[in-house]
This record gives C-alpha cells, structure tokens and sequence, in this order.
C-alpha cells in the first residue's frame, strides 16, 4: 500500500515567497550546516513521492541545478504560498500533491503516510498537518482534482490557504509528537536553533 500510495503523490516544495522576514534572501538556498534548505526537504519527502516540483518564482537558475522541474506562480505578484499550490495542482500528473514549505529541514518521514491515512478514514480532499500548538497548513496532501477550485478561489482576488480549504472537505492530522519537525526557518535565531538538533 505504501508504495502504491507513492506512485500516486507529487511533492510540490514551496519556495515562491519573497522571504520578507530573512530580509530578501531566498530561503531555500539558505545554508544549514553546509546545506541548501532546499536539499533537506528534497531528502525528506523524495522518499515519500514519485516525483518533485520545485516551486520558486526567483532565482530559477540556482533552483534547476537540485534537477527537479521548477514550477513558476501563474498568477502575478506574489498572491502567495496558494499560488504555488494550485500550479502545482494544474501540472501534476498523480493523484494527489504533497506539499511542504522549503523552510522546514526537519519534516515528519511519515508525513505523508499519515495525512493519506487520515485522508482515508474521513473521505476528506485535503488533509493538513497540525503540531499540536498550531495548524500547519502548508504541510499537506492535496487531491489534484480540486486544481480548478484553487485556480478560481485565486482568480476571484482570494488567497488565503486556510479560507480555501474550508472550501473543501479537509481534515487535521496531528503530528503533536513530532512538533518539532515543525520548525520553520524565519530569522538567524531559527537557523541557529535548527543547527543544533540533530538531523537524521
């Protein structure tokens, strides 16, 4: 079933922000003990999909060297992380996308294992991770046939995650034992705290 369930997901990073809070710097180059943000994501769910879209709308050149096809926003001015989510919606060719954000190098291994898991027992079409503090939207699983409705919930002049997935049949899925896996990268403090856990 595990394998079965990794044919069928896309894994889409997103890394399409303009990364206001590290000044400007783009967060998935970010180095982390000599390592790109970006490659600690690609390790963590590489085993968990059948390919990776690299979402990004900034230093495309940079991002095309990690060999993962690079998903630009279709939408113009940087509406958001859903810009990202609903590109990778429209080009992916499985059944359902995992999306993580490029600025998390911890991530669970089982995170998409356990929201298709919780995906199942409530029918839902979108299932999302919650730390046990705090909902973490953009760690989710994403059923590709709901392209269309991000597509047009952002064309109306929305983009706000959460508001569409209410939208849809979504579902929390608690990772309360792994919150730390949780830990975003937003400032020199959070790059120095995550170098001092250990990374497996």
């Amino acid at each position: 079933m595990a394998e079965e369930f990794q044919k069928n997901v896309t894994g889409a990073i997103l890394a399409g922000g303009l990364s206001r809070r590290m000044k400007g710097i783009d967060k998935g180059l970010l180095q982390l003990n000599n390592k790109p943000l970006l490659e600690y994501a690609i390790e963590k769910i590489r085993p968990q999909t059948s390919n990776i879209f690299i979402n990004t709308n900034t230093h495309i050149t940079e991002y095309e060297q990690f060999g993962f096809q690079i998903v630009e926003d279709d939408i113009q001015g940087y509406p958001g992380p859903l810009a990202g989510i609903s590109a990778c919606l429209k080009l992916a060719n499985t059944e359902f996308i995992l999306c993580v954000p490029c600025d998390s190098p911890l991530l669970p291994d089982n995170l998409g294992a356990n929201l298709y898991q919780v995906m199942k027992q409530h029918s839902a079409d979108i299932a999302y991770s919650h730390d046990g503090t705090r909902a973490q939207p953009l760690f989710a699983l994403i059923k590709c046939k709901l392209a269309a409705s991000a597509s047009e919930y952002l064309m109306s002049g929305h983009n706000k995650v959460e508001t569409w997935y209410k939208q849809h049949k979504a579902i929390e899925c608690d990772f309360s034992d792994q919150a730390v896996k949780f830990l975003n990268i937003n400032s020199e403090q959070d790059l120095q705290k995550a170098s001092n856990i250990h990374i497996e």
